[in-house]
C-alpha cells in the first residue's frame, strides 16, 4: 500500500481524522495503533510521535469535539446577550444540533468519565460548559432565577435535559427531523423554564 504524503506538522491532524473515520465505521474504539497507522498511510511507529496510546488519541478527539461544541454554543448565544432566557434556550438547541451534526465526536466526548479526563480534555470540556454557566450566571445576576436555586444546579439540570434529548437522537431512539425533534425541545425548554426561572411579567 502506498504511503499518503503529509506535510511536516500535520501528522497529528491526519491521525485524528483517520481515527474518527475508523470509529465512524465500527462504532467502537477498538482499533490498534498499527491499524490506525495503516489507514493514515504512515509508518506503524508514526502515531506514537503524538499519542502514547489509543486512549490518548481518544481524549484528543473528545477535546476536539468539545472545542467544536464551544464554538457552536458561543455563536448560538451571541444573538441573545441581553435576554438570558432566550440565550439558555438557544444554547440547548445548539447543543442538540451539534450532536446531530457531529454524532461521532459527540459519542467520543462522553465515552469515558470526564472525571478521568486528561488535562487537554478537561480544559476543553470546562471551556464548553462555561458558555452555559455564564448564561445562567447572567440570569441569576438579573434576578431571573427562582429563589433558592443555586446556579450550579440550574446549569446541571439544563445540561441533563438537552443531553438526554441529544443522546436519544444520536442513539437513534428519537428522529432528528425538525418536525419530530423541535416539539420535544420546546417541551424540554418549557419544563426547564417553569422550574428554573421566575414567571414572566404579564404585559
Amino acid at each position: 500500500m502506498a504511503r499518503r504524503a503529509y506535510h511536516h506538522g500535520n501528522l497529528r491532524q491526519v491521525l485524528l481524522q483517520s481515527a474518527l473515520r475508523l470509529y465512524a465505521e465500527r462504532q467502537r474504539f477498538d482499533f490498534t495503533m498499527r491499524e490506525l497507522a495503516r489507514v493514515a498511510g504512515v509508518t506503524h511507529n508514526a502515531p506514537y510521535r503524538h499519542f502514547v496510546d489509543r486512549w490518548a488519541l481518544c481524549d484528543a478527539l473528545a477535546a476536539e469535539g468539545f472545542g467544536l461544541l464551544r464554538e457552536a454554543l458561543v455563536a448560538a448565544g451571541a444573538a441573545h446577550e441581553d435576554d438570558p432566557r432566550a440565550r439558555v434556550a438557544r444554547l440547548g438547541e445548539a447543543y442538540v444540533d451539534f450532536a446531530i451534526a457531529h454524532g461521532d465526536h459527540f459519542r467520543l466526548m462522553f465515552l469515558r468519565p470526564l472525571r478521568d479526563a486528561a488535562p487537554e480534555l478537561d480544559r476543553a470540556a470546562r471551556a464548553s460548559f462555561a458558555v452555559l454557566e455564564e448564561a445562567v450566571a447572567d440570569a441569576h445576576a438579573r434576578g431571573l432565577l427562582r429563589d433558592g436555586l443555586p446556579p450550579r444546579q440550574v446549569v446541571a439540570t439544563a445540561w441533563a435535559l438537552v443531553h438526554g434529548v441529544a443522546s436519544l437522537v444520536v442513539g437513534g431512539q428519537l428522529s432528528p427531523s425538525a418536525r419530530t425533534l423541535r416539539p420535544h425541545l420546546a417541551t424540554a425548554t418549557a419544563i426547564f423554564e417553569s422550574g428554573a426561572f421566575v414567571p414572566r411579567k404579564k404585559k
